[in-house]
């Protein structure tokens, strides 16, 4: 289990377990995790792999089998979800179709006894934060699924959580609604000041959103960092496969970053290996440029185009280099593209080859 080092956490998760009645094995399998005050994390996975468990017991609506959940160094593992000061908003909002956006807002405030002045006060200032001002007389279906779900993050940032969890944020929304509500979410977060986590698992989204990511699979905790550490430095072959693509490749170390790789040739990269042990080393499509046909450089490599395919801003081609077939994403505006069946050289700098281990798996 990998952890991220960090002195006085706000979010300390020790060794959570989650072992449904009747499961041959858990759910969540000993994980652990920090997390500072105001960052945003988010739990990334595909489906079943324990995150939006992770989410339940972090709110309290489902107790773990053992480990801690600890806020500001507090173990809340036990205590009742009421007293937990958790905002959590759920992929279906969960908003009260019968009232109002600011009577929704409010409804928390009122549950905890807040005067009526200081909940107006407080609902005005939500409404503002998520950029709804004008709109708390509007009954919920008046309002777009993008007013919905800055409406739920209000409700739930109003009461000032400790915490603030959301699940699946985005699911519900269209692509174009998508991609505006990341950057809504993110200032949203950034101006509150609140901790968060999210659960999601879609990539683009954790790496767009979140200060820090924690990849999950089977109920295990495969890697946390930063998004440009797991998308440039997957640690486990889970990871360098789930997050973006990759060219994943098994050789030798011949000499001091240097890799024999069978049927493609010698690759250099940068640190790591053992002489004369095995390596597994990935390149991201991205990091591959076209090189002059003629050259022969370091970490160079002739090839015949399979396939190829436009995407816009980009085109993906597939080529084979001796026994190896090599995926590599080039931008459209780098003059004459490759045609299927044409001549090409794939480049990689040392410094873009990641190592993810001793290929012994």
């Amino acid at each position: 289990m990998m952890r991220a080092p960090m002195t006085d956490p706000h979010v300390q998760i020790d060794s959570l377990v989650k072992t449904y009645a009747g499961a041959l094995k858990p759910s969540v399998d000993n994980v652990g995790f920090s997390l500072p005050r105001g960052e945003m994390l988010a739990l990334l996975g595909p489906s079943g792999c324990g995150k939006t468990t992770i989410l339940r017991m972090i709110a309290g609506l489902i107790a773990p089998t053992s480990g801690a959940i600890l806020i500001n160094g507090r173990d809340v593992s036990s205590v009742p979800v009421y007293k937990r000061n958790m905002g959590m908003v759920f992929q279906a909002y969960a908003l009260f179709p019968h009232m109002t956006v600011a009577e929704n807002i409010s409804f928390g405030l009122e549950m905890r006894g807040i005067g009526k002045a200081e909940t107006v006060t407080r609902v005005r200032k939500a409404l503002d934060l998520v950029k709804l001002s004008g709109l708390g007389e509007r009954r919920v279906g008046q309002i777009s699924g993008g007013q919905q779900q800055r409406a739920a993050i209000a409700r739930s940032l109003v009461i000032e959580p400790e915490l603030l969890l959301l699940d699946e944020p985005l699911s519900n929304l269209d692509a174009k609604l998508r991609d505006e509500m990341r950057d809504e979410i993110r200032d949203i977060q950034e101006r509150a000041g609140v901790t968060t986590i999210f659960v999601t698992h879609d990539q683009d989204e954790a790496l767009s959103m979140a200060d820090r990511l924690a990849v999950l699979s089977q109920g295990r905790l495969e890697q946390i960092g930063t998004p440009r550490e797991i998308f440039d430095r997957p640690q486990t072959d889970f990871v360098a496969s789930f997050i973006g693509a990759g060219n994943i490749v098994i050789g030798n170390v011949v000499e001091p970053g240097v890799a024999d790789i069978q049927g493609l040739g010698r690759l250099k990269f940068v640190g790591g290996g053992r002489v004369g042990g095995p390596v597994k080393l990935m390149v991201r499509p991205h990091r591959f440029v076209l090189a002059d046909a003629a050259s022969d450089g370091i970490n160079h490599f002739p090839g015949v185009v399979e396939h190829i395919l436009y995407r816009g801003e980009i085109v993906t081609l597939t080529a084979r280099s001796g026994e190896a077939v090599l995926r590599a994403d080039l931008p459209t505006h780098a003059g004459k593209l490759p045609e299927r069946g044409s001549r090409v050289t794939l480049a990689v700098a040392p410094e873009d080859v990641t190592l993810i281990g001793d290929g012994s798996q």
